[in-house]
């Protein structure tokens, strides 16, 4: 698939706006909506349950890592360019890059069909 995987994230507001690349893929039976810059999933028996599946454990990860104060630790963890400004957008790594260090975003794309998409997702800093 061609293109370049691309999303930031700022803190405006006290919240996070962000817009990230989902892949989107069936399983035995099951839709999994998968966000590899984060590393979270949703899944479900059909993409619209996949795709609340995937909104309750975004809003679940950034609940847990803002109550834990390790949004900035973690976001690190998964490649991201962070800035030292809280107002400053935070990069994602690249789809390129996340497929060289990512086994489960290699696995998927060696070996099922997808879907990718972006999706912009405004999370309250205390979610």
């Amino acid at each position: 698939m061609k293109g370049k995987a691309s999303g930031s994230i700022s803190i405006r507001f006290h919240r996070f706006d962000v817009l990230l690349d989902l892949i989107t893929f069936k399983e035995d039976n099951t839709t999994i909506v998968y966000c590899p810059p984060l590393e979270v999933y949703g899944y479900g028996v059909d993409e619209n349950e996949a795709n609340e599946s995937f909104k309750i454990s975004l809003t679940e990860f950034f609940k847990y890592c803002t109550n834990k104060n390790t949004l900035r630790l973690e976001l690190k963890r998964l490649g991201w360019q962070l800035k030292k400004s809280k107002t400053k957008p935070m990069i994602p790594p690249t789809i390129t890059e996340l497929l060289s260090s990512n086994d489960n975003l290699s696995r998927i794309y060696n070996n099922y069909d997808f879907r990718k998409t972006a999706t912009n997702v405004s999370i309250p800093e205390v979610a």
